[in-house]
């Protein structure tokens, strides 16, 4: 009886390459802005939405943060018309935007506070010195802020209002990395998160209490005769 013609094997599926490449500022954004309207329809809890957060800053490829909206409606941002955000706001759009600000600190100081525009994105490089960002009378241009700090043999801190969400991610090597995670009971709040790291050093993010954002709109609203 003649053999039965072999059956050629069906040739190996590729991995989906898309999934291996580098997650960029803007997908880390986009994943951001479905969790934050997750959080708002009542989908996440504070919790898991916070847990989430985390991850997508942590996240290196696209192909890690697809998992972390896969059960939700990712599309549910582009579906609906944009929110319109109340009168009492003091920031602007969803994403950062703007110039990067760099604030540097080499056997020195540097210190960022009182009324100023903070802008999407600040990278603080410490080296033997101490920054200080203060945000707690800060103008928010848009809802997410993020603040990259490096502290070597040195000292950076951020400070920001208590009424805000603050997250963070980190490492310090024989020295600190400390941020208090807040947040905001507002879901349109503005949010910072502070990533980086500390060799020697201290890097630490906290809210300052009993400075809230809204404080500072009032006053502007009085000098601006509203």
């Amino acid at each position: 009886m003649p053999a039965e013609p072999a059956v050629p094997a069906a040739p190996a599926v590729p991995a989906d390459p898309a999934g291996a490449i580098r997650a960029s500022d803007a997908d880390r954004d986009r994943i951001a802005d479905i969790l934050r309207e997750a959080l708002a329809e009542g989908r996440l809890d504070a919790e898991e939405h916070s847990d989430r957060i985390d991850a997508v800053y942590r996240a290196k490829t696209v192909g890690e943060l697809e998992p972390i909206v896969r059960d939700l409606p990712a599309g549910a941002s582009d579906a609906r018309p944009p929110r319109r955000q109340p009168a009492s706001y003091t920031y602007g759009p969803e994403l950062p935007d703007g110039p990067t600000e760099n604030l540097v600190a080499v056997f020195s100081s540097s210190t960022r506070k009182g009324r100023w525009r903070v802008g999407g994105r600040t990278q603080a490089f410490s080296l033997f010195g101490s920054i200080e960002i203060d945000l707690t009378e800060a103008m928010f241009g848009q809802r997410l802020t993020v603040i990259n700090a490096t502290s070597i043999f040195g000292n950076v801190e951020v400070r920001v209002p208590e009424n805000i969400s603050l997250r963070g991610s980190g490492t310090g090597i024989f020295g600190n990395f400390e941020v208090d995670t807040l947040e905001a009971a507002d879901p349109e709040a503005p949010v910072v998160v502070v990533n980086g790291y500390s060799v020697f050093g201290n890097v630490e993010a906290k809210p300052k209490r009993g400075k809230r954002i809204a404080d500072l709109h009032d006053r502007l609203r009085k000098h601006l005769g509203r």
